[in-house]
């Protein structure tokens, strides 16, 4: 018996000098955060503690202790709200990665044809493009290992290329029209991480930006291709943040700045135990006129939720498309000693006029929750403006127009635009799914892609006259029907052809010169986008 309390007592130590660590965390997050920490005989933490020393002690087999207290946490949090969450450290770093504005690496957009790494584009003044690293190149070796046909899969591959500033990597590659292999040694670097997918002027004065996600670099990115649309002549703006799922608040309360008067509220949080916190514009913004129309659909979240909110309580803008998710509860990272992380729910987002941008659940019923959008489809919410109904209790006033507005979680556009599924046939979806389009794409760029870029100079002069050929078309059912699948009868496959053209085309696009020009194509037939070019004009 004294030496079971002796390790009970010395784990005591160990996890007070843990929740020091935290304490401190959270401090940095919050200098409002408060802990109350009960070490009694009689509290739950030495309760949960005693628990997972007998277990992994004295238990009959032998346990994974990591494995054990990870699947205790995620057990607590389980029955908390649907966004509090736990991540080891190597999942920690992949979900960071993207909103930290770089990772460090070789500097390549790459994708998998057959078995073999086929490089898009190399980054612009990436360690790739600086030694000769080409479009269309293949990275058949790295390092003297073979990656190309050994079945090696993409997240290997990816661990093999990436790795810290100034360390060197050889790679073998195999360029069209070269004999052998080619050796070049890449010195890693910083790669950026792009967060904005498009800019562009959509028509005579108006100006489109699509933002992806809101990440470290978000801002200055916005602010970058801003001016560039300000020298071609933007007046107004188009803010596109269909399928954007949040990232961080700074950047969207940034952003949002440019567009709002001196103290107009854009965002404001409140919570049980954290301070409550106002976040209001400052009154420099470069963006004070003009019309803007804020894009949305069911899938733009969190940060795009609070700029949106931000600038339609403000009658700044319009919003335009279909209710959005509805994520409006604010996480705190609260990290651990060896690198994994816990995300845990503090406070709720409030948007100017005093919405919970929050939808509605229930404590514990995450699969409840996960089944809203199925829901909202089934209850025909995505295709009429009718099959949403609001309570009179959640009636919002716009502040300067006063314009009725709605609660209840999400944003509800002021311009609602239905879901055709009529564009997109079952058997477009199945070719989708299957990666046959994209796969039979880049085959086609790899091989056509001198003659193409001889004959297309521009993207305009391939943008007016381009046309994809019938033997892409055919290349593409031929795969089809390899993977047995196939078209209903003629009428589904007629039906297919004029999505499918222009979303090749728009991967032609892509493939040959960037992102912008692939929305150019695209945007052409979209709804949401093609209701907010009617109503800027």
């Amino acid at each position: 018996m004294p030496l079971g309390i002796y390790i009970i007592n010395e784990n005591v130590i160990e996890m007070k000098k843990i929740i020091v660590s935290i304490v401190i965390g959270l401090s940095i997050c919050s200098a409002s955060a408060q802990l109350n920490i009960n070490f009694g005989k009689d509290s739950p933490l030495r309760k949960l503690q005693i628990a997972e020393m007998a277990i992994n002690n004295v238990y009959v087999d032998s346990v994974n202790e990591n494995k054990l207290v990870e699947d205790g946490i995620r057990g607590m949090l389980k029955e908390l709200d649907p966004h509090s969450s736990y991540t080891t450290a190597k999942e920690t770093k992949a979900m960071t990665e993207s909103l930290e504005g770089s990772f460090e690496g070789i500097g390549v957009q790459f994708n998998m044809v057959q078995d073999t790494l086929l490089v898009i584009q190399p980054v612009v003044n990436g360690p790739s493009e600086k030694i000769g690293i080409m479009a269309g190149d293949r990275i058949v070796m790295v390092n003297d290992t073979a990656i190309a046909g050994v079945k090696m899969n993409q997240q290997e591959i990816m661990h093999r290329l990436r790795g810290p500033k100034g360390s060197k990597v050889k790679l073998g590659i195999v360029r069209r029209g070269v004999n052998g292999v080619q050796t070049f040694v890449v010195v890693r670097d910083k790669i950026p991480v792009k967060t904005i997918d498009a800019s562009y002027m959509i028509r005579p004065n108006v100006g489109y930006i699509r933002i992806g996600s809101f990440g470290a670099t978000t801002y200055s990115e916005f602010m970058d291709r801003i001016a560039k649309l300000k020298k071609q002549g933007m007046k107004d703006l188009i803010v596109d943040l269909q399928d954007n799922g949040g990232g961080f608040l700074e950047a969207s309360v940034k952003i949002a700045n440019e567009f709002l008067q001196k103290n107009d509220l854009i965002v404001q949080t409140k919570g049980r135990t954290m301070k409550g916190q106002e976040y209001k514009a400052m009154g420099d913004g470069t963006l004070l006129m003009g019309k803007v129309m804020v894009l949305v659909n069911e899938f733009s979240a969190s940060a795009a939720e609070i700029f949106t909110g931000a600038i339609q309580d403000q009658d700044r803008g319009q919003v335009v498309g279909r209710r959005s998710f509805g994520k409006g509860l604010v996480q705190s990272p609260i990290e651990f000693p060896d690198g994994s992380m816990m995300r845990l729910t503090i406070a709720h987002y409030y948007t100017p006029s005093g919405r919970c941008i929050q939808k509605p659940y229930v404590k514990g019923d995450i699969e409840d929750y996960e089944k809203d959008l199925d829901n909202r489809f089934k209850r025909g919410e995505v295709f009429s403006s009718d099959s949403i109904h609001f309570a009179d209790s959640l009636k919002y006033q716009t502040l300067r127009l006063h314009r009725t507005i709605y609660g209840g979680g999400g944003i509800m556009p002021d311009f609602f635009v239905p879901l055709d599924t009529t564009k997109f046939t079952p058997f477009h979806r199945q070719l989708a799914a299957k990666s046959i389009i994209i796969n039979e794409d880049l085959k086609y760029v790899d091989s056509q892609r001198k003659q193409l870029k001889r004959k297309y100079s521009t993207f305009e002069s391939f943008n007016r006259s381009y046309e994809v050929p019938q033997s892409l078309i055919d290349d593409i059912l031929k795969s089809a029907a390899d993977a047995k699948i196939k078209p209903k009868d003629e009428a589904e496959l007629k039906q297919t052809l004029p999505a499918l053209k222009n979303q090749l085309k728009a991967l032609v696009a892509r493939d040959l010169w960037d992102m912008d020009e692939y929305f150019q194509i695209v945007n052409e037939q979209n709804d949401i986008v093609s209701k907010a070019v009617k109503l800027i004009q």
